[in-house]
């Protein structure tokens, strides 16, 4: 991805080093385990917060300003410029875009959501319309998830944002609606069609910033495409239990997610991810 040199985003928050205030996940590894499962790219804490105790206060942290960042902070500077890409992209689309702040943080952080710790990975909360990141994972999403590579980590935040997207359409709030009706089954099959739209959000995005900037290089989609093809449901859950629970999932399986960013990307369409009326891998 060709990012370096190009203007990043005054909307970064820089908590890191910050106290998380009293983080604690419940259950001890066993639920940071479930709440791993749960949360890799999408969840909310203020959906589980039997796993993530604590006051449900905000943190405020300096403003990151990436020219004035040191050479080594080449992640959070990277982590800027795609904030950027997607403000640029997502004002062009939608009239009166709200832009959403990006908080950087490490080992724990409060949001309006509550409090969470980094083996939440990232996450989008509505209730103060921020994104948060420990680059920490993006670590784990090379090593641990072997889906190396910047686009990986660009997919990550897009999704995110994706989030953010559907907040301000008032698509998350009729979801959570609707799950709180439900039972949960049901309820996580409204979570797997949210998630999977905020993956073709994705794909909307790299496909307009491309054709805004001309930023993508050779290889760049297949990162992405393997990072969702490593946190899909069906692949997380054989690796932490040995088994795959489809009533269980939340967030789609690895070729759902890999279906949907694609399909995001290649139309550029908004009006073609409507995921809770497709019956499209589903």
């Amino acid at each position: 991805m060709l990012w370096r040199g190009r203007e990043g985003s005054g909307n970064v928050e820089d908590r890191r080093g910050m106290s998380g205030g009293g983080m604690a996940v419940g259950g001890g590894i066993g639920g940071i385990i479930i709440y791993l499962l749960y949360s890799f790219l999408g969840g909310n804490p203020s959906n589980a917060p039997d796993l993530l105790p604590g006051q449900r206060q905000e943190t405020q942290g300096k403003q990151y300003d990436a020219r004035s960042a040191g050479a080594d902070d080449t992640l959070a500077q990277f982590v800027s410029v795609v904030l950027k890409d997607t403000e640029d992209v997502w004002e062009n689309m939608m009239n009166g875009y709200k832009k959403p702040k990006l908080v950087l943080f490490s080992d724990a952080v409060q949001s309006a959501c509550g409090s969470a710790s980094a083996a939440v990975g990232p996450f989008y909360c509505p209730g103060d319309e921020k994104v948060y990141i420990d680059l920490s994972f993006f670590r784990e999403l090379k090593q641990r998830f072997g889906a190396p590579g910047d686009f990986a980590m660009a997919y990550v935040i897009a999704h995110e944002v994706g989030h953010h997207v559907q907040n301000l359409l008032g698509t998350s709030d009729q979801v959570h609606s609707l799950q709180q009706r439900s039972g949960e089954k049901e309820g996580n099959r409204l979570s797997v069609k949210l998630e999977l739209q905020a993956d073709f959000y994705a794909g909307v995005w790299a496909h307009h910033a491309n054709e805004m900037k001309s930023m993508l290089e050779p290889g760049d989609i297949n990162e992405a495409l393997t990072a969702a093809n490593a946190i899909g449901d069906d692949r997380l859950q054989q690796q932490s239990q040995g088994q795959v629970v489809p009533d269980a999932f939340t967030h789609g399986t690895s070729a759902q997610r890999m279906y949907w960013f694609k399909k995001g990307f290649e139309t550029g369409d908004l009006k073609q991810g409507d995921t809770f009326n497709s019956s499209e891998l589903q």
